[in-house]
């Protein structure tokens, strides 16, 4: 099913503006997130979706050629997963996801078969009997996923599915959960501020702020052509050099950069990855902190730039707090983005 809102807008009876005039289309089969803050007005777009809140007059909701913006909830057929996963807990696992077959009047044998056959591409056979709070909070998650999709619903909704698990469960639900999403080839939609989740999961990524989305694309358009300081720093944590430009180069505290075009009138970004620690750099700096994270060390690094970062790998020798360092990084590296961006 291919999904479409237009001039989509919230405004609540005290004047708040939750949601600005919105558009949106998601493709056959497409996995959309939609990434931003808290308040930013994703959960109540999600929201106004599935039609558990109505949007100002003018807003138009399409489901392919049907335009159900009036329909009420039930009338929608969409499927949905919660933060909270709304399961039933007096209710076995097999029960918990033919209930809302049982919703739809379907035979007994058909709900038997579409359940058995949730229930293996979930990996869920072998608890088919249990009850559900006697689960494991990535197994409950995945009873969740399985009850939305066994109507087959035209929509698949999710808000902050994984937010409630630990953080290495999430790790790997995330790419299970991008797996199953596409052996079910169903259109959906979902709701996260976790910018790695959305990255993993999604085809196309709408970042949004204020009340409004401020750019979409893929997960590696964002990352590499962002189109403001907003989204620059939201996806992927690009830092801001805190300079002065004139023409092709970038002056700094702890020196200058020349940048890949005229940056007089631009803010100028990097991302950690593109930072070197390099005798033969251009910038001279200090290392004010070192943290381990397994894999590598993250290194701040002060007297060049507010805030500077960079990371190497955990195999190679790390310098020491208040040594005094060499810094490159390479122009086709910056982001130049206009003053004054979101």
């Amino acid at each position: 099913m291919t999904f479409r809102l237009t001039n989509t807008a919230k405004t609540y009876p005290d004047g708040t503006r939750a949601l600005l005039s919105t558009k949106l289309t998601v493709k056959n089969g497409e996995i959309v997130s939609l990434l931003g803050p808290s308040g930013c007005g994703k959960t109540t777009l999600l929201r106004i979706i599935a039609g558990l809140e109505t949007p100002d007059l003018g807003s138009d909701i399409w489901f392919d050629e049907d335009n159900v913006t009036s329909l009420p909830v039930e009338r929608r057929n969409v499927g949905m997963v919660f933060q909270s996963y709304a399961l039933f807990p007096n209710m076995s696992v097999r029960a918990n996801i033919g209930y809302g077959l049982k919703m739809q009047k379907l035979s007994k044998p058909e709900i038997e078969t579409r359940v058995s056959e949730v229930l293996e591409m979930c990996q869920l056979q072998k608890f088919s009997a249990r009850a559900v709070n006697a689960l494991s909070g990535g197994q409950r998650q995945r009873v969740a996923l399985a009850r939305a999709i066994a109507p087959r619903p035209r929509l698949l909704l999710l808000d902050e599915p994984l937010s409630a698990l630990d953080a290495s469960l999430r790790e790997s639900l995330r790419d299970e959960l991008a797996v199953l999403l596409r052996e079910f080839n169903i259109t959906a939609i979902f709701v996260t501020h976790d910018q790695d989740e959305a990255m993993a999961i999604a085809d196309r990524v709408a970042v949004m702020s204020n009340g409004r989305i401020v750019q979409s694309g893929t997960p590696e358009e964002l990352y590499r052509h962002p189109n403001s300081a907003f989204v620059a720093g939201f996806v992927g944590n690009a830092m801001r050099l805190d300079g002065k430009c004139t023409g092709s180069v970038l002056t700094l505290e702890g020196g200058g950069l020349r940048l890949p075009g005229e940056g007089s009138g631009n803010n100028v970004f990097v991302r950690a990855e593109d930072v070197r620690i390099d005798d033969n750099g251009s910038l001279c700096g200090q290392v004010e902190t070192i943290t381990f994270l397994g894999t590598h060390y993250r290194i701040g690094i002060k007297g060049i730039t507010p805030n500077l970062l960079t990371s190497i790998f955990a195999g190679q020798s790390a310098p020491k707090v208040g040594q005094s360092v060499k810094v490159a990084i390479k122009p086709e590296a910056l982001i130049l983005l206009p003053a004054g961006e979101i």
